[in-house]
């Protein structure tokens, strides 16, 4: 189980029975927003309130990496483009919907949908 905390903590529960031990995965320094993991499970974004988007991958029990950071307006939510890993789509306040290349944080398309974005 992956948890966040406010002050930008990610951890990690592995529970068994009614035992449980506690890791402390990334730490980085914002508050995380949203966490969502691949549909193989190998990665992991962290969304933060400022606007960055950050990839963890689980397997290799390392730093969470910055892969985005807010342009213009801050990314209200990200997802994967499934089938794989490779791509994600963030929508920003502002109404801009984006197409990542997780590789290298290359934005490879934008659509500005003329409106503003909340969370009901």
């Amino acid at each position: 189980l992956y948890f966040s905390a406010q002050e930008g903590i990610l951890f990690f529960y592995h529970i068994k029975d009614l035992q449980y031990e506690m890791k402390i995965c990334a730490d980085i320094l914002k508050p995380i927003s949203s966490l969502i993991f691949c549909p193989d499970y190998t990665v992991l974004l962290l969304v933060t309130e400022q606007g960055a988007v950050y990839t963890y991958k689980p397997a290799h029990s390392g730093e969470a990496v910055k892969l985005l950071d807010a342009c213009s307006s801050c990314f209200l939510a990200a997802d994967f483009l499934t089938p794989g890993n490779k791509y994600c789509v963030s929508v920003t306040i502002s109404g801009e919907v984006q197409v990542w290349f997780l590789e290298d944080g290359t934005c490879l398309s934008k659509l500005n949908l003329d409106i503003e974005v909340h969370v009901t």
